[in-house]
């Protein structure tokens, strides 16, 4: 059964994200077709790249690296839960992102994407992201409006119709990552 990390991509103090990562869990957690967890990127506590050699080397030498890579080698695929700031996703997702190489690797990713238009051009940005990185990412996305799935731009309240939304995106992540288990080898930690 493959493993799903649905991965919470802000780390800012009152973050909406964390509303919504846990309402794509809660979505996630009542289908039987994969293993779910909520990767908060918040936990790992990754500075701005501090690793001498490329990631795609393979050598990492932090204690925070190794970590973040070792949770990530162990996913077939990802949902990436992103604000949109300024056009594009978070700082934050982007840094922790770019720590790893090989253990993104020939997995599949969706998006769940929030913002004043949906955070649509923040998926846009990860979407080019995915493809240097070997994910493929899938079609369907989730966007949500700040001004119509959340009250006051801070209290999630998101229109009944995402649901099919989040159901879709899911079953393309599973589908995907079955497809590609195949070209997948052990990722260097």
């Amino acid at each position: 059964m493959p493993k799903i990390a649905i991965i919470l991509g802000s780390t800012r103090p009152g973050r909406n994200g964390a509303a919504v990562a846990e309402w794509v869990l809660d979505i996630a957690k009542q289908r039987d077709d994969a293993e779910y967890e909520l990767v908060d990127i918040a936990e790992y506590k990754l500075p701005h790249l501090d690793e001498a050699m490329p990631p795609a080397m393979g050598q990492y030498s932090q204690p925070h690296t190794l970590a973040w890579a070792e949770k990530i080698a162990s996913f077939d695929g990802f949902v990436f839960v992103t604000p949109e700031y300024n056009h594009s996703t978070s700082g934050a997702l982007k840094n922790a992102i770019d720590f790893l190489f090989a253990e993104w690797n020939n997995k599949a990713a969706g998006f769940v994407s929030y913002g004043s238009v949906g955070g649509a051009r923040a998926v846009e940005h990860l979407r080019l992201v995915m493809g240097e990185l070997k994910v493929a990412d899938v079609r369907a996305q989730v966007a949500l409006s700040l001004a119509t799935d959340f009250k006051n731009y801070s209290e999630f309240a998101p229109a009944e119709y995402h649901v099919a939304e989040v159901t879709t995106m899911l079953d393309q992540v599973v589908e995907w990552s079955g497809a590609l288990a195949h070209l997948r080898r052990p990722a260097a930690v």
